[in-house]
């Protein structure tokens, strides 16, 4: 069977293409006045067209420790920036504001949301320069560079790299639920330590040696027998001869004792 093919028409000749280039959504766009109402459908077309320029620069970003989607949300962020922003009449071509205006958008997400801990952003900025120009020392110089070599090459001082490396600690944080060992059977939390409220005690033990020498032998052993034998005052009574209202007239007063000669030794 012969197929025949009809001739194209003046209509189909003129029919424009469906298909247009982000470049000539983002022309029609700019030629499109604030107050048409064809301007908002034509700006979303523009921002879907240029996608793909905010997808690729986001890839660049990832393996750094921040969601995949979070950053192609934040470069379409920046781009939908660029879009708004941009201004024709300055000579500069689309692409060559919209880039750096979506890597900027992009690198205050790792600076203002990444950090584990919250430290000044002159330090934020400041790892970034040391990593930067470690990665370039290690090039040139066929080594890991030392601290002085990193200062040497950013014209800083030691104690300011020592500083910057300090503060990049706080970059990332590790759960405190890492397995540990190779059975996994502890946690980094639990080598950590935790509050010695013994501590505080500390001063008032060493004090206390010298105000009880300025007790009685007796009344030295009725405290020792009560609070660090743990026996009750009949029970006290019972092993030195006494009766209980005598024992319990001598922990009181002995206690008193100690808290007036304790109040003299932390009066300053």
């Amino acid at each position: 069977m012969t197929t025949i093919v009809e001739p194209a028409t003046s209509a189909h000749v003129n029919q424009p293409s469906r298909t247009q280039s982000p470049e000539d959504l983002l022309a029609a766009l700019i030629a499109t006045p604030a107050d048409d109402p064809r301007r908002p459908a034509r700006r979303d077309r523009a921002i879907e067209a240029w996608l793909p320029l905010a997808r690729h620069l986001a890839r660049r970003y990832g393996g750094r420790g921040a969601p995949d989607d979070d950053l192609v949300q934040t470069a379409s962020v920046g781009l939908i920036k660029a879009v708004d922003n941009f201004d024709q009449s300055r000579g500069v071509d689309f692409i060559g504001y919209a880039i750096p205006t979506i890597v900027g958008e992009v690198k205050r997400y790792f600076r203002d949301r990444t950090w584990a801990v919250r430290v000044p952003r002159r330090l934020q900025e400041l790892r970034l320069s040391i990593s930067a120009a470690n990665s370039a020392l290690t090039q040139t110089l066929g080594r890991s560079p030392t601290v002085a070599d990193i200062a040497s090459h950013l014209d800083l001082s030691e104690e300011t790299i020592l500083e910057g490396l300090e503060g990049a600690r706080a970059y990332r944080a590790t759960s405190l639920s890492t397995p540990l060992g190779t059975d996994g059977n502890r946690e980094l939390g639990d080598t950590l330590g935790g509050d010695d409220h013994e501590i505080d005690l500390v001063e008032i033990r060493v004090a206390l040696g010298p105000a009880l020498a300025t007790l009685p032998e007796r009344e030295r052993e009725i405290l020792s027998l009560r609070f660090h034998g743990n026996l009750t005052q009949s029970e006290i009574a019972d092993r030195i001869g006494v009766s209980q209202m005598h024992v319990s007239r001598l922990i009181t007063r002995s206690l008193a004792t100690l808290r007036h000669h304790l109040a003299d030794e932390t009066t300053f």
